[in-house]
């Protein structure tokens, strides 16, 4: 095929413009979308938004707005993009599918990100675990248990599930349930918990101490105490209590009973 003169030049000049066009669409595309980006941080960085999302949400906002940059450029150039439009759609909606929980874990690492259940330091009971939270990644929880093992939770059941956090309260409740034996005095029983309450000053006045009979079981009187705490003092206070009730009990001569049972024999 040949070309006269004319031809190429108009050829030349028609996609001079395009090139040209698709240019100056590129540059100032990817120039507004650092704007916006920039001005998303400012938003998330008054809303007091957690550093992690802000970083996340701003770098994917950003990643797709450059997207449609590209498709808008080559659009410009002269490019069919229906045809590749229809196949990245395609191409998208089979690795959804095929990530379907992992995007339900990124899902709900947002939310757990933007709704803050919890925090890093935070003790909660999860899944079956009971930990401080170490990390709040993306997709995952990271706690750390009592006994210093590390869990991997996955965001999703975290963010849709029942879930317990042991930090948000200043003050907890401890509770116990202490036995002893029918015949025993229970008003001293009550005088020795008094003092043993009194006597630690990790337990406090305000809300007040409560005790009472709770049940009268098989092989025990059982008397219920209640009492309030810092909750960082939960746990030592709650041990310290069981070890000075069993040495206390059995110097103020009351017996903390066992289960037993009595068997009676027939002879026919």
């Amino acid at each position: 095929m040949e070309f006269d003169t004319a031809t190429i030049t108009t050829f030349a000049v028609d996609y001079g413009i395009k090139i040209i066009a698709a240019l100056a669409t590129l540059v100032i595309g990817l120039y507004v979308v650092s704007i916006i980006r920039s001005v998303i941080m400012k938003v998330f960085e008054r809303s007091k938004v957690d550093p992690s999302l802000r970083t996340f949400l701003s770098s994917m906002i950003a990643v797709l707005l450059k997207v449609l940059v590209y498709i808008t450029a080559l659009g410009v150039l002269g490019i069919e993009m229906t045809s590749f439009i229809a196949i990245l759609g395609a191409a998208g909606l089979a690795v959804g599918m095929a990530l379907s929980g992992t995007l339900q874990n990124f899902a709900g690492g947002v939310m757990i990100l933007l709704f803050k259940p919890y925090k890093v330091g935070d003790v909660i009971e999860a899944q079956g675990y009971v930990g401080a939270v170490k990390e709040i990644q993306i997709f995952i929880t990271v706690l750390t248990t009592p006994d210093n093992k590390t869990v991997l939770i996955p965001n999703g059941p975290l963010a849709t599930g029942s879930m317990i956090n042991y930090s948000t309260q200043a003050t907890r409740r401890v509770d116990w349930i202490f036995g002893i034996s029918y015949g025993d005095d229970i008003d001293k029983a009550y005088a020795v918990l008094k003092r043993l309450i009194a006597a630690d000053e990790r337990i406090l006045k305000d809300p007040e101490p409560f005790m009472a009979l709770h049940a009268l079981a098989d092989s025990s009187v059982n008397i219920v105490v209640r009492v309030w705490v810092n909750s960082p003092d939960y746990w030592g206070v709650f041990f310290k209590m069981n070890e000075e009730v069993y040495r206390t009990f059995a110097k103020e001569g009351l017996s903390i009973p066992f289960p037993q049972m009595d068997v009676h024999l027939h002879k026919d």
